[in-house]
């Protein structure tokens, strides 16, 4: 009977890195993930959010001053799109405050 012991060393490491982690010790040899901010991503849907109305509102303006190139059919799309993200927007945000509130209100 034999005792693997390839993924001991491995496992000691996390061990070590966790505890580290707990005393307030920055984790040796950890390894940054890299991924995008949330911040940052949030920021840029947002953004895309109001380019969309705005769009859609440049493209309202354009149509009732009677311009030839904007049709009836592309202002509703649009007024459609925009309103679609800015509710999709306004659930992510109910969403995030649900999460607020549920993490505020655990047990210490």
């Amino acid at each position: 009977m034999s005792i693997d012991t390839r993924n001991i060393e491995q496992m000691l490491s996390e061990l070590r890195s966790a505890a580290s982690v707990a005393q307030g010790k920055p984790a040796q040899g950890a390894q940054d993930v890299g991924g995008p901010d949330f911040a940052q991503v949030l920021k840029s849907a947002i953004d895309q959010v109001g380019q969309a109305q705005q769009q859609a509102q440049q493209m309202t303006e354009n149509f009732a001053s009677g311009q030839d190139n904007v049709n009836l059919q592309d202002v509703m799309i649009n007024l459609q799109k925009a309103n679609l993200s800015f509710q999709q927007m306004v659930q992510v945000r109910n969403k995030l405050v649900t999460a607020y509130h549920d993490i505020m209100n655990m047990p210490v």
